[in-house]
């Protein structure tokens, strides 16, 4: 069976766009959620993930450059990954292992160097052990882990899954 490499990728740019939707506009537009630096980072790592999948549609590159973007896709998906991964690490500690709360992203990014920003976010604080919702026991990020794992292996799925596509 034949598959369009074109729509392949537009269903993994629609997966990670509705990922972000849902995480702005219903967990923390109705559900009141603030999301901590960490996840932050995770949207960043998604949209990432999603404009590869989305430039891979437009291209529609043939042979190596369809595994090309797979790669480029892969490592925004791994990165986000190491993210969502440190953030359900860090909720799975115990209490008194918890570092403290951290100040705010706005401030890290006024008072701060790019480069430390990122390397304080990384670590983690108090704010993102938190854990603010589960869904059959599963936190936030570690359903954000999840999709990362599952879209990094479709972005590898997609080139062999139209290989033979002429489109």
């Amino acid at each position: 069976m034949l598959f369009n490499y074109r729509v392949l990728n537009l269903l993994g740019f629609a997966g990670c766009i509705g990922g972000l939707l849902f995480a702005i506009l219903f967990l923390q537009q109705t559900l009141g959620y603030e999301p901590c630096p960490m996840c932050i980072f995770q949207r960043v790592a998604m949209f990432a993930t999603g404009i590869f999948f989305l430039l891979a549609a437009i291209h529609g590159p043939k042979g190596g450059g369809r595994w090309g973007y797979a790669l480029l896709t892969v490592l925004a998906a791994v990165i986000g990954a190491g993210i969502a991964g440190r953030h359900v690490w860090l909720q799975s500690l115990p209490a008194d292992q918890v570092p403290a709360c951290g100040p705010t992203l706005a401030y890290l990014m006024d008072m701060f160097p790019l480069g430390e920003v990122i390397t304080i976010i990384l670590k983690g604080d108090g704010n993102c052990a938190k854990i603010d919702a589960q869904w059959l026991g599963v936190s936030l990020p570690g359903w954000t882990l999840i999709a990362f794992v599952v879209f990094a292996v479709w972005a590898l799925a997609v080139p062999l899954l139209a290989r033979r596509s002429r489109v």
